[in-house]
């Protein structure tokens, strides 16, 4: 309980004071109850009946007279007499001579004796004068003599009330061990005490109003006793002139010291205008400064605080820097004003530019010439690109002709490689060797052209929009502007963008579709830059890339809001380059097919499921499907609000036509290396002249590389065309229509109708080129040496001319083999129904047979059916019918002799015919309708 043990005081609040002064004392055990709490004693003095006690741990009270430094008691019934680890210090307020005071003061120990004699004395001083600083003494201490003082101070004085005052003197004098927070806390008291004399009499009258009031009432009081003793009526009078005497007297004693009090309270005076309306007079140079910063928000916050306080100011001083104020804003708005017509500033500084304009109320429409400026800089930047670009082309052109003295042919028509290459127009030409590589100026103008319009027109957009919805509004600290919008003005801006936009378009138009351009003028046309037409324009590889250029800027462009039929100019251009990149690289792919002729190195691969093929084949699929897939991104894929590119029917069935072309083009490749093959390694005047000398085949043969014979190029590319027909061109369509490309049934049925002429054409070739020899000689053979069917000796076997017959066909049969077995049967059929057919014809035409002649036709014709019986169609058998209806039936005996001749032969040709069996297990090749 705390009444158990004695009341502590462990802190008052203030530690200090004269008295009077009312303290706050903490501690413990201060007392149950007020009727516990008994007693209170500081410095020695009982202030019981001013004590208030609060809390059993604080009590409020007034100090009585104690001086000095003593403890503070509290004394409760519980407790008895209390303790204290604090103390506080009183002491005595001196009343000054130059102090305002409301009491009674006795002069005699302040005022020296000589001044009644009316002898000098040296400057009036107070016994106790009080520490200005108000710092607590600090005890004994080691003073600075005053002799030093002096040396270190000379023509100085430690005397507050001296024009000589040095306040260091007064430091070191008084406070040398005072640290450096006592003397903040010393300026902080001088400062408080300063702003309390700085209230004047008013200050003293309402700090002492009673005590005037009673000094009024005794004045009243001692008037009207006076007036009732005074018996001559006079005694006023005169003592209302003393007191003017000691006025005049009191006048001419403190005239100076009065006089410095006036020129200073003049200059505390001037100081507190100047500190109160500093804000003015530093105005201009923090606004210089703030400018320095960038500070522009605070600079027009200022400006705003200024103008309401001062803008309409009758003040001399006020308005002469008033007016250095608004000079200088005048020109900061120039300044604000020449930055924002800086195109190169990004959309947010330029918003912020123009809200510092608008509340600097600028005289005119900051926003609008902003927008002005900058359609005008980004108009100049997409012609100063042009004709950076025009300049280039022209260049390069000249550094081509230069260089090679002739423009550098397409791709796929170089010289013969010896090794296959798989390379097209769609194969960048920095992988070929011996080609320098150099991106098309044209794709690079696309490029800056693109770049120019993403990185600059939305900010146009975005700021035209921002004009429109009131955005340029700056809220300050004083008020909020902003500007009135100029709704009139809303077409002109949509007439803004469409001139960039029309104008971005057929900048692009005049570079990669000028014949789109045929309705503007001729003048108007030349501003859009006439570029070069070469061959090699631009690569087939590069256009896909220049596309996705153009689409990517229209479909960025188009998440821009209310562009409206502005974005159908770019939309529009984006549809056409596309329909313009696939015609054109449909185009070069059929260029690049009827080209492949020159890369045919005649090497065939044999295959079980394919037969034997060259390259060929590969190097077309190769071809179609790498312009396929560069068209995939253009063709296939559909960004948001672009229409679909087969959605018009001309552009269909131009696209239909192409695919159809470039899928036929194929075969045209295939007829010319089997009819008239490319000459490799050889200069054209050497060329003509072999074929004038020794023909075409003999000239073939003297390659380093020779070409094969025209046999075997028909075999070779009749297997090509069977495969392609088959196998490529299906796979062909079936990526085509994976890729969106519409009617390629259509376009695969007229390629397979294209292959099945030349498949036809091929083989009659072959067969006339095969069989019309062997035919030929027939009939020259069977009658030679004088050969006659009537007088024919008994025979001996197959003649010599059958086995002839029999070896070209094997050789046939091998060299068919050798290339593409799956086409023996097919090939191997068509001849013997010729050889069959001309020995049906043979036995027709002879005049008559005799026996011999007889066992000899019908064992020469039994050995023939014997031996193609592989091969036997109905126009085989019809003509062994027929030439055995002609030749007479043999007695048993005579057949018998001519089986024993039919065996014999068999078994001496045993090896040669082997070639003639088991052909059943391949399957006749054939493209069927």
């Amino acid at each position: 309980m705390p009444g158990d043990s004695a009341p502590l005081v462990t802190g008052v609040s203030p530690k200090e004071g004269p008295p009077g002064t009312r303290i706050t004392i903490r501690g413990e055990n201060l007392g149950i109850d007020p009727k516990d709490f008994i007693a209170l004693r500081i410095c020695g003095m009982d202030c019981i009946l001013s004590a208030e006690w609060k809390t059993s741990s604080k009590i409020i009270a007034r100090t009585g007279p104690g001086k000095g430094k003593g403890d503070v008691i509290v004394v409760t019934r519980s407790g008895g007499i209390g303790s204290c680890t604090v103390g506080f210090r009183g002491y005595f307020l001196q009343t000054g001579p130059l102090q305002e005071t409301a009491l009674w003061t006795d002069e005699s120990q302040t005022v020296p004796s000589n001044l009644r004699h009316g002898r000098a004395s040296s400057p009036l001083t107070d016994r106790e004068e009080d520490d200005p600083l108000g710092i607590s003494d600090e005890g004994e201490r080691n003073k600075i003599s005053e002799e030093d003082l002096l040396e270190m101070f000379p023509e100085a004085s430690g005397n507050i009330s001296l024009e000589n005052f040095t306040p260091e003197w007064y430091l070191l004098e008084n406070h040398q061990n005072a640290s450096f927070e006592d003397l903040k806390a010393g300026l902080a008291h001088m400062q408080r005490k300063a702003s309390q004399r700085s209230e004047g009499p008013i200050a003293i009258v309402r700090s002492n109003l009673t005590a005037i009031l009673d000094c009024l009432e005794s004045l009243s009081s001692m008037y009207e006793k006076f007036s009732t003793d005074d018996i001559r009526g006079d005694c006023m009078n005169s003592y209302a002139v003393l007191l003017m005497q000691a006025k005049s007297c009191a006048d001419g004693l403190f005239q100076e010291v009065l006089g410095r009090k006036d020129k200073a309270d003049s200059t505390r005076s001037a100081l507190s205008v100047l500190q109160k309306f500093k804000f003015l007079f530093y105005l201009p140079l923090n606004m210089e400064r703030n400018i320095q910063r960038g500070d522009y928000n605070i600079v027009i916050n200022d400006y705003e605080k200024a103008k309401s306080l001062f803008a309409d100011t009758e003040v001399g001083v006020f308005k002469k820097v008033y007016q250095q104020v608004e000079k200088r804003i005048s020109e900061f708005r120039k300044m604000l004003h020449s930055k924002l017509l800086e195109p190169t500033i990004s959309l947010e500084e330029q918003k912020k530019l123009i809200r510092y304009l608008i509340s600097l109320e600028y005289n005119g429409d900051p926003a609008w010439e902003c927008l002005m400026k900058q359609q005008n800089w980004l108009i100049g930047l997409l012609h100063e690109c042009k004709e950076d670009h025009l300049e280039a082309d022209k260049a390069s052109d000249w550094d081509m002709d230069m260089a090679s003295g002739r423009l550098r042919v397409p791709l796929g028509t170089s010289n013969f490689k010896s090794s296959v290459s798989r390379e097209s127009s769609f194969t960048s030409s920095s992988d070929q060797p011996g080609v320098k590589f150099r991106t098309p100026q044209k794709v690079l103008y696309i490029e800056d052209l693109t770049d120019i319009m993403m990185d600059n027109f939305p900010d146009f957009w975005k700021l035209g929009q921002a004009y429109f919805t009131g955005d340029f509004m700056l809220k300050l600290e004083s008020s909020e502007k902003g500007f009135k919008i100029d709704t009139s003005k809303h077409s002109k801006l949509k007439q803004m963008i469409a001139e960039i936009i029309g104008l971005f378009a057929n900048l692009v138009r005049a570079a990669f579709l000028p014949g789109s351009l045929e309705n503007i003028g001729k003048t108007e046309r030349e501003t859009l830059g006439v570029w070069s037409v070469t061959p090699l324009d631009v690569p087939g590889a590069w256009l896909p890339h220049s596309v996705r250029q153009i689409r990517s800027c229209a479909s960025s462009l188009s998440n821009l809001d209310t562009l409206g039929n502005s974005m159908n100019s770019l939309q529009e251009l984006a549809f056409d380059l596309r329909t313009n990149c696939m015609f054109t690289l449909l185009k070069q792919a059929i260029s690049d097919v009827k080209l492949l002729h020159t890369k045919e190195v005649w090497a065939v691969d044999t295959d079980d499921e394919y037969g034997g093929t060259t390259q060929l084949p590969a190097l077309f699929e190769n071809i179609v499907n790498e312009a396929v897939q560069h068209l995939h991104e253009v063709v296939v894929l559909n960004k948001p609000g672009e229409p679909e590119i087969f959605s018009q029917r001309p552009i269909q069935k131009e696209a239909t036509s192409l695919c159809t072309q470039l899928l036929q083009a194929f075969s045209q490749c295939m007829e010319q290396l089997a009819f008239s093959p490319p000459l490799h390694k050889m200069e054209t005047h050497s060329v003509t002249s072999m074929r004038n000398a020794t023909g075409l085949d003999l000239m073939m043969d003297q390659f380093e590389d020779p070409i094969p014979s025209l046999d075997k190029r028909l075999v070779i590319m009749l297997s090509n065309c069977i495969h392609t027909c088959e196998r490529v061109i299906p796979r062909i369509t079936e990526n085509l229509n994976k890729h969106g490309y519409v009617e390629m049934e259509k376009a695969s049925k007229a390629a397979q109708e294209t292959y099945r002429d030349l498949d036809r054409k091929l083989f009659e070739a072959y067969i006339e080129q095969k069989s019309d020899p062997i035919v030929g000689a027939m009939e020259p053979n069977m009658y030679r040496g004088g050969f006659e069917w009537k007088h024919w000796k008994k025979p001996t076997g197959v003649r010599h001319y059958l086995k002839e017959i029999l070896m070209s066909m094997i050789e046939v049969h091998a060299e068919v083999f050798s290339i593409s077995p799956i086409f023996v049967v097919r090939v191997m059929t068509k001849i013997a129904e010729s050889v069959c057919e001309e020995m049906s014809r043979l036995i027709h035409c002879s005049p008559g047979f005799n026996n011999n002649g007889a066992i000899q036709a019908r064992l020469e014709l039994y050995a023939l059916q014997d031996t193609v019986d592989v091969y036997k169609t109905d126009k085989i058998s019809k003509s062994f019918k027929e030439a055995l209806a002609c030749v007479p039936q043999l007695s048993g005996q005579d057949k018998q002799f001519m089986e024993q001749l039919l065996n014999k032969f068999k078994s001496h040709m045993k090896f040669q015919l082997m070639c003639f069996q088991n052909e059943s297990t391949v399957g006749s090749t054939v493209i069927n309708d």
